[in-house]
This record gives C-alpha cells, structure tokens and sequence, in this order.
C-alpha cells in the first residue's frame, strides 16, 4: 500500500469469502474517537514502533475522511520499525491485507501480535502472495533450449512413425492371409475420396504451371534458336519431378489434413476409445485403409497431374514459339525415356504412403479438445510437405542416373 493515496478496498474486499470473520478485541466498550484507526510513532527503549489503533476495518478504512488522516501517518512508518497491534480494537481481513501490504507482502523483523491477529495475518499472507516469477533465459540460452525441445520432440513424432510404419506392415500381412475379412469398403470409400475428388483441382493447377513453365522457356529458348528443345525440357522436368511433386503438395494440403481431422475428431468424440473397449485395431481399421487407398490413388493422381500440366505446356508452346501439338507428342517419346514415368510412378506411391501415415499420426496425437484438434492438422499439412519434398530430394539423389 505504501506510495498510494487510497487503498484498493475492491480488491482487499476480495478475501472476504476466504477468511475469518473479524476478530473483536476484549474492549467492547468504546467511544467513537477511540475506533478511529490511527497509526501513532512511540520509541521504546532507543527503537520506533509504530502503534495502530482503532477499528481497522473495511467500514472506517473506506471512510475518505478517516484515510485522509491515516495515510499519512502509514507512509511516516520508517521502514526498519516496529510493529505492536496489541493496542487494536478491532481487525479484520481488510485491515490485515492492508498492514501486509504495507510491510511489502514480508513479515517485519519485531512484531507483537495476539495469537488471533497473527492467526489473521497468517490467512492473509497465505491468500495475497503471488509467486515470485521464473527469470526467463536469455536471448541465447532461450533459442538453445527451443532448440533442444524441437529435436525431442521430433525424435519422439519420428519414433512414432516408425512404430505406425511397422504395425501398417504387419497389418497388410495380416490383410494378405485374411482377404475376405479386410477393409474393403473403407478402402474403397477412402480411394473415391483421396483420388477421383481430387482430379479438377490437380488438372486446374498442373495445367497452369506447365503454361507458366512454357511462356518462361520460350524467352530463354528464342535467344539461342533452341525452341524446339521446349519438348525436352517440360517433358523432363513434368514428367519426374514436377508433376508428382505438385500432386503430392495438394494431397498432401487436401487428403492429409482431412485424414488428420477425421482421425481427431473421433478423439474427441471418443470413438477411439470406444474401438479400443471392443478390441478393434485402430490400426488395421483407420490407418490400412487410408493408406492403402493413397498408395493406388497417388499415382493415377500423379498421372492425371502430368497429362495436363503437358497439355498446358503444349497449348503455350504453339501459342509462343509455334510449335504444333502433333510436333510436341511425336517428339516426347523421343525426348523422355519410359524410366522417368515409372520413377515418376514409384515416387507417387510412396508419396501417397506417407502422406497417410503422417496424417494418421498427427490424427492418433489429437487430445480430445477443439484447440489439439486445429494444431494437429496445421502440423499434418506441414510436416506432409516437408517430408515429400525431403523425400523427392533423396530420389532425385539415388536415381539420378535412370531415365537418361
């Protein structure tokens, strides 16, 4: 309280409800200018002590005319006095909150007290101290310790993946001896939904980056004489590396948080909970379907991402440099060997793979609150594409050589 010129009554009234009620000293008897709360200097024996008298309650210390007499004599205290309240009339828990305050939330080095006003004080100090905060590291230290907790996080998602890897295995020997007991319809759902939806969205954006990829060739190509080499180089870089990476990016944005999101919703609707009472693999019933249903999907997808991003670069081709679509199909197969579609193929599978595990696990992850829910499909969308392009990078490096 001490450098204030009033003391919060509204938040002292707060402790109310947690305390006592008011401790009523053994003088019952007293007149009105003996309840005024006062807070007098006596020395004793060479010492300060600061002597509060009166009722210290909320009805006077609200009084304006009682505390504009009263702060002064409180901001008067030396800091290194005494304090006696034996003289109190009365004290309750607002009166108690204000001599705490006043000591600075710290019990001062000579106090006498009754055994009921320490009792008061006691509660008061219990309900008003606020911990001391943490010292937060700093710049250097703080950006460390991020780090640290980034790489034990994602050794722990990475364990976990691996473990969902293992048990998709097992799950997929399980489906090869069992054919009939398999998930078929899920499988089958799951595959109109991850590929068939996805074609008009695909087709849109493959067509438009092979028109961009053309309009940019052309003005390199024209300065050198060499735009019949347009055929060679959007057939290479559609047909194994773009084409496959584009329509894994927007599965990956599509498919994957939709996985995601339908894996946590049902943790929070407690479905999971529910398959794990009646014995059902979530595994074999949530993971194996999807990511079956991508593996056969991501191709075709890729497939279909491919023919119209080169029918977008074959429309801008024979708009810029006049090159004839008849001319670019019978100079494509010429111009990109078979070995880039099936790497391109192969890729596509893996990629469909991955992006279902990942969505599967950011899913299984999901605590069963809205807010979990909404983390955990930006974090699928995001860990799906980083992992694609960190996986297209490993192909591009291990089979550099095949197709050329």
């Amino acid at each position: 309280m001490a450098g204030q010129d009033r003391p919060c009554i509204g938040e002292l009234c707060c402790l109310a409800s947690r305390v006592r009620p008011p401790i009523r000293s053994r003088k019952l008897s007293l007149s009105r200018t003996d309840q005024i709360p006062q807070c007098p200097l006596q020395t004793r024996d060479g010492l300060q002590w600061a002597v509060p008298a009166g009722r210290w309650s909320a009805a006077e210390l609200g009084d304006r005319s009682i505390w504009r007499r009263l702060a002064p004599q409180i901001k008067s205290v030396p800091a290194g006095a005494g304090w006696d309240l034996q003289q109190l009339g009365w004290l309750d828990h607002v009166g108690a909150q204000l001599l705490w305050q006043q000591w600075g939330r710290r019990w001062p080095e000579r106090l006498q007290t009754t055994s009921n006003q320490r009792a008061m004080l006691e509660r008061v100090a219990k309900f008003s101290d606020v911990p001391e905060p943490k010292p937060e590291p700093s710049g250097l230290m703080c950006q460390v310790n991020q780090l640290g907790q980034l790489v034990i996080n994602a050794r722990g998602h990475f364990a976990d993946l691996i473990q969902l890897i293992g048990q998709l295995l097992l799950d997929c020997v399980r489906l090869a001896r069992q054919p009939l007991r398999g998930p078929w319809r899920d499988i089958s759902g799951h595959l109109f939904a991850t590929g068939a939806t996805a074609l008009p969205i695909t087709a849109l954006v493959g067509f438009l980056i092979g028109v961009v990829l053309a309009y940019l060739m052309a003005l390199q190509l024209r300065q050198f004489g060499a735009e019949s080499f347009i055929v060679n180089i959007l057939g290479i870089s559609l047909i194994r590396e773009l084409g496959p990476l584009l329509a894994a990016i927007l599965v990956a944005g599509r498919s994957g948080s939709a996985i995601t999101a339908q894996i946590g919703v049902m943790r929070v609707t407690e479905e999971l909970d529910a398959m794990q009472v009646m014995g059902i693999s979530k595994g074999f019933r949530l993971v194996l379907p999807r990511a079956l249903a991508l593996a056969v999907s991501m191709p075709l997808v890729s497939l279909w991402t491919i023919l119209a991003a080169l029918a977008g670069g074959m429309v801008a081709a024979d708009l810029t440099m006049d090159i004839t679509p008849s001319y670019f199909l019978q100079s494509l197969p010429a111009a990109v060997k078979v070995g880039n579609l099936g790497l391109a193929m192969g890729k596509s599978v893996v990629f469909g793979v991955l992006i279902a595990l990942i969505g599967c696990h950011w899913g299984l992850k999901v605590e069963p609150n809205t807010q979990s829910l909404g983390r955990g499909t930006t974090a699928s969308v995001v860990s799906s594409i980083t992992m694609v392009i960190v996986v297209d990078a490993i192909f591009a490096i291990l089979f550099r050589n095949v197709g050329f």
